[in-house]
């Protein structure tokens, strides 16, 4: 279950540093009771940089098959064969 907490509760810096490393998921952080901010802990931020660079190069993928930008594997292979001869 996602934790919420009000921005006036950022004043405890060490809880909210437990509280990151303890959870594997996001604190959402309120201010006057809408969203305002997400703190996650490091590892939980790069793991998730990994995924989107991960879905953003999918998406490129994608992109170029739509667009006929690909080649025949076998054709390139025996390229690049070729040229390390």
């Amino acid at each position: 279950m996602p934790q919420i907490i009000p921005i006036k509760d950022l004043k405890n810096t060490s809880e909210i540093s437990d509280m990151c490393h303890r959870t594997d998921e996001p604190i959402f952080i309120t201010k006057n009771g809408y969203g305002d901010m997400v703190i996650m802990s490091m590892e939980m931020y790069e793991s998730a940089m990994r995924r989107f660079a991960v879905y953003t190069d999918i998406e490129l993928s994608e992109q170029q098959i739509e667009n006929g930008q690909t080649k025949d594997a076998r054709k390139a292979l025996a390229g690049m064969r070729e040229i390390k001869k």
